[in-house]
């Protein structure tokens, strides 16, 4: 190698730290304000539901709404994604949200929430899914837990702003004739409209296409994934067909529904089980979720990094959610602040620790558009979960005139999904028990060949 020319390795430090530091940030910022805008009902309704007259069952279906319209349309995105290029789209998803979650505030009726709720669940589905599929194209394996969970993080940090702003905003209270609900939703919606300029200018659809990347690391990078997808095996990358069929798509679909459905049915209340419980205000209900938030945050960049640092995901994913079992059960069974305050605090760590490795599963075990398509069905199945959950909390709210119903079924949905994770385990370890067989088989039969042709070529 000549004097002064950069290793392999350092081109490839380069090109990650370019890629960190250039694409992370405006991921992370709109992945951050899409969750804000997704469950920042759950402080506006501690003012809203009174204003409204609104029931646990209306506000746990129009929550729930947002998730089966992203749903029912997240895969299609994410096909238009591939289609229209990773700028341009996410650019139109983040305008779009941005626009209706401004617009929740003029929602007076269940008939208008319910629509407002739908129509906002409709405009960002696909952002979060196309952004695991967008980063993908960018980091190779060794380095994607840390990439996702640097971008993912957004979403406890979101919780952070949005606990520490909530009670200022709800405070806002008849000023301009507006109620502090509203308020919540005009500043906190506007952020979306701004950043999606932002990206239509700054974010490159792939490594193609950063003039911010030398030569020799827009090629490291796509070598990089091109021995990933080398390491899979054979693709004929069929996309929609492909991914519908395939069993693990399914597994991983049921799995999340279990893990997220169960997440946010008890974030959507969780500043109503907290203010029920403490006797405390909006604002200092909303700073204990913010601090909760950045042990979350923590916990997430943690766990990433360490089932990167092992190359291992399914028991960074199983055994958060058995400890996610434990807090449930100590929420549901007790209403001292001693214990619910901590058992909060652990299901917000354990929460974060699941979601920063569990969707390198799928990445790590599909390619191409069948992964993009996967990942989007993942997601879908998912959103059902977080369709039904919500609608069902509110019924048994209303019919039991407590939480402690709902909150005792969800350990079942977390032993639920570790179960899973731990039959995807297996049955990736016999995979790779059997090709390494027929490795061994191989280099057998090959051995075998070479003696008979020497004996072959003694004897003529």
């Amino acid at each position: 190698m000549a004097i002064g020319c950069p290793s392999e390795e350092e081109i490839g430090r380069a090109a990650m730290a370019k890629a960190s530091w250039r694409l992370l940030p405006l991921i992370g910022l709109g992945y951050g304000i899409a969750y804000m805008d997704r469950v920042n009902i759950s402080f506006a309704s501690l003012q809203m539901n009174h204003d409204l007259r609104f029931s646990a069952s209306v506000y746990g279906l129009g929550a729930g709404l947002f998730f089966l319209a992203y749903a029912l349309f997240e895969v299609p995105s994410n096909l238009l994604l591939i289609r229209f290029g990773a700028r341009r789209w996410i650019s139109r998803i983040m305008l779009t949200w941005g626009l209706i979650a401004v617009g929740m505030m003029f929602g007076k009726t269940p008939t208008q929430f319910y629509v407002m709720r739908f129509l906002l669940g409709m405009a960002e589905a696909g952002f979060f899914p196309g952004a695991v599929f967008y980063l993908m194209q960018w980091f190779p394996a060794a380095q994607r837990g840390r990439a996702v969970s640097r971008f993912y993080v957004a979403q406890p940090l979101s919780v952070v702003v949005m606990g520490g702003l909530a009670g200022a905003l709800l405070n806002l209270r008849g000023h301009l004739g507006l109620a502090g609900w509203q308020w919540l939703f005009l500043v906190e919606g506007m952020p979306a409209i701004l950043l999606s300029v932002a990206i239509l200018f700054l974010l490159p659809n792939s490594p193609a296409e950063a003039d911010w990347l030398t030569g020799d690391e827009r090629t490291w990078i796509l070598t990089r994934l091109a021995a990933d997808k080398a390491a899979l095996g054979v693709s004929h990358d069929h996309g929609l067909r492909a991914a519908l069929l395939d069993p693990r798509v399914w597994q991983l679909g049921i799995c999340a529904l279990c893990i997220l459905g169960a997440g946010i049915t008890f974030n959507l209340s969780a500043p109503a089980v907290l203010q029920e419980v403490t006797h405390w205000g909006a604002t200092k209900v909303g700073f204990l979720i913010a601090m909760a938030a950045l042990l979350g945050a923590v916990a997430m960049v943690l766990n990433g990094w360490h089932s990167d640092h092992g190359r291992e995901r399914h028991l960074h994913v199983v055994i958060p959610l058995v400890v996610l079992a434990g807090a449930f059960v100590a929420l549901g069974l007790s209403t001292s602040p001693l214990i619910v305050i901590p058992a909060y605090a652990v299901f917000v760590i354990c929460q974060n620790a699941v979601l920063a490795v569990f969707w390198l599963v799928p990445s790590d075990i599909l390619q191409g558009r069948t992964a993009a398509v996967g990942v989007a069905a993942i997601g879908s199945i998912a959103m059902l979960g977080q369709f039904v959950g919500p609608w069902a909390w509110g019924w048994a709210r209303d019919h039991t005139g407590g939480y402690q119903a709902g909150l005792l079924s969800l350990p079942a949905a977390y032993l639920a999904a570790a179960a899973i994770v731990l039959v995807l385990r297996s049955g990736r370890a016999g995979r790779a028990r059997a090709k390494a067989g027929e490795g061994r088989r191989a280099n057998r039969g090959g051995a075998l060949h070479g003696a008979r042709t020497d004996h072959e070529q003694r004897r003529g």
